[in-house]
């Protein structure tokens, strides 16, 4: 975390002005390719260096794979093991849950390694802070649990989902708008919106935390310096804060995804 304040804080500004975080740090210029349809930009940057490192983890952790694990297959298999059976089989079952299994171990620890980004050294900052990825994602999870839901029951899927049993017919005139929105509309734009405005405030927080840092002991100085501790001190405990928010965007997007599955294959729903 030291390494991460100094980072922010030589970053933040290189003058004795107060500069705070602003929304343009989420589009910043192109550093690959400027000017064509590739142009690739710092936080695209960062986005394929947490898909390496994610595909390279896996790789090595799973290629010799021993009865008795050392401790990095142990690792890895702990983090297989949690999306497994605490988020596939528990919400799914064993057949369902290991149907999708796959997908919802891509879409955890692909959340979670891109949200780790914001508060590693040098990077600062989540590659799932833009909408192209949590939007990605979101469609990923509403084609999915489409699917599981006319695999299931092709020919009353939709019909199931817009109009639910029990309900007196007039009724469906208001309902059935409802449940689209509700069922088809909502989903991934919640999806989206939840992830991208987590990683976004977290990052302009940690931004604010450091930059004020840096005005209050290079700016001012003096009797100042002990506001730039105070400041300093709530961007360690709001950067550990960012960890634990990695962890819980990754878990809830991925479990979302798995009760909409579970609802799309339920026999009534």
């Amino acid at each position: 975390m030291f390494t991460q304040a100094a980072t922010l804080i030589a970053t933040a500004s290189t003058d004795d002005e107060f500069h705070p975080p602003s929304i343009f740090e989420f589009f910043p210029d192109a550093v690959l390719f400027e000017g064509t349809l590739f142009a690739i930009t710092r936080i695209n940057l960062i986005q394929i260096l947490a898909t390496v490192v994610l595909v390279l983890l896996f790789l090595l952790g799973t290629r010799r794979m021993k009865v008795v694990p050392g401790r990095f297959q142990s690792v890895v298999e702990m983090g297989l093991d949690f999306v497994r059976v605490n988020i596939a089989h528990d919400l799914l079952g064993r057949k369902d849950g290991d149907r999708f299994l796959p997908i919802l171990t891509t879409l955890f620890f692909m959340i979670l390694f891109m949200n780790l980004t914001g508060i590693i050294p040098f990077l600062n900052i989540a590659g799932t802070s833009v909408i192209a990825v949590p939007l990605l994602l979101a469609i990923v999870s509403y084609v999915t649990f489409i699917y599981a839901g006319i695999k299931k029951d092709p020919g009353n899927f939709f019909k199931n989902s817009l109009m639910p049993s029990g309900v007196p017919w007039p009724l469906y005139i208001i309902i059935i708008p409802l449940e689209f929105l509700s069922t088809f509309i909502i989903r991934p734009v919640t999806l989206t919106l939840r992830l991208l405005m987590n990683m976004m405030v977290g990052h302009l927080m940690l931004v604010l935390f450091f930059a004020a840092t840096q005005f209050f002991f290079f700016g001012l100085g003096g009797w100042w310096a002990p506001l730039g501790v105070g400041t300093l001190a709530f961007g360690f405990v709001f950067t550990l804060f960012e960890l634990l928010v990695a962890f819980l965007q990754a878990y809830v997007f991925t479990i979302l995804t798995a009760v909409y599955i579970q609802l799309a294959v339920a026999e009534e729903h």
